[in-house]
């Protein structure tokens, strides 16, 4: 099982994150849109030129937005719908500008080389859409995940004789912590030469959107009978390291399979 798309590049941009979608280019716009309106009352300049301001002010919003969503750490599956979105509104705004500016070159006003930036801003704009979906997809990956996980544990209590296709559990010795992982990681890395697919580390906003407390647990992207997968669970075992070997997603859902190192997950306590 591949890991959930874009998440080595979700943990380079993290860096980037915002806490506000009230930032300085915000302020900025609507600064600039107050002004105009106040020039276009007192008749100074016309009415027209609002819609450029306003245009400027949304799409200042949708940069913040997505500093906080795209480029920010917590993200829960009912958000995503609206990162993308922000990020396709600034992809059409720009491919707006392009053509208005295209029209002009071929009326023979501007000369061909004023669409190099605007053309180079649409590149920008189309990268974004392009991560803002990759994004989405690694969040509604993680999500399934989760629910795979509640699943195996409902049918469990309910048959545990009639588990073993969707999943296993191994107690070991009940203990797992970041030191315990730091040793798998390096072992795992240095049986197959690359890192170990982590899909989730701790605490995630879709494991509390779901209820779930995941503090001090891992989770990783391998199917539990792929050759990686039985190289970790044999490590794991021999080890005596808890986990989870989940083998089926939720009844209807296309991917899911992954071992869970701890403990299981339990339910968020009130206010957690």
């Amino acid at each position: 099982m591949r890991a959930p798309g874009g998440l080595l590049l979700l943990c380079a941009i993290a860096a980037f994150s915002q806490t506000s979608t009230d930032d300085s280019g915000v302020a900025k716009a609507r600064a600039r849109l107050d002004s105009l309106r106040a020039l276009v009352d007192a008749g100074a300049v016309p009415r027209a030129q609002l819609a450029q301001a306003e245009e400027n002010l949304a799409d200042a919003q949708d940069a913040a937005f997505l500093r906080q969503t795209l480029y920010g750490q917590d993200l829960t599956e009912a958000v995503a719908d609206d990162m993308i979105a922000a990020a396709q509104r600034r992809l059409e705004r720009r491919n707006r500008a392009f053509d208005q500016d295209k029209k002009l070159v071929d009326a023979g006003v501007t000369t061909q080389s004023s669409l190099d930036p605007l053309l180079e801003e649409v590149h920008r704009a189309r990268q974004e859409c392009d991560l803002a979906a990759d994004r989405a997809q690694t969040v509604r990956e993680l999500t399934i995940i989760v629910d795979s996980e509640r699943s195996l544990d409902e049918r469990i209590a309910a048959a545990p004789q009639n588990t073993y296709d969707l999943g296993e559990r191994h107690d070991g010795d009940g203990v797992f912590n970041m030191s315990t992982f730091v040793s798998i990681e390096a072992a795992f890395e240095k049986r197959f030469g690359k890192p170990l697919p982590v899909s989730a580390m701790g605490e995630t906003a879709v494991h509390r959107s779901l209820g779930f407390d995941h503090r001090g647990r891992v989770d990783v992207a391998l199917h539990p009978d792929d050759p990686e997968g039985v190289w970790l669970r044999e490590y794991l075992d021999l080890k005596h390291i808890p986990y989870f070997a989940f083998r089926q997603a939720v009844p209807g859902k296309a991917t899911g399979a992954h071992i869970h190192l701890g403990t299981g997950s339990s339910p968020l306590a009130h206010g957690g």
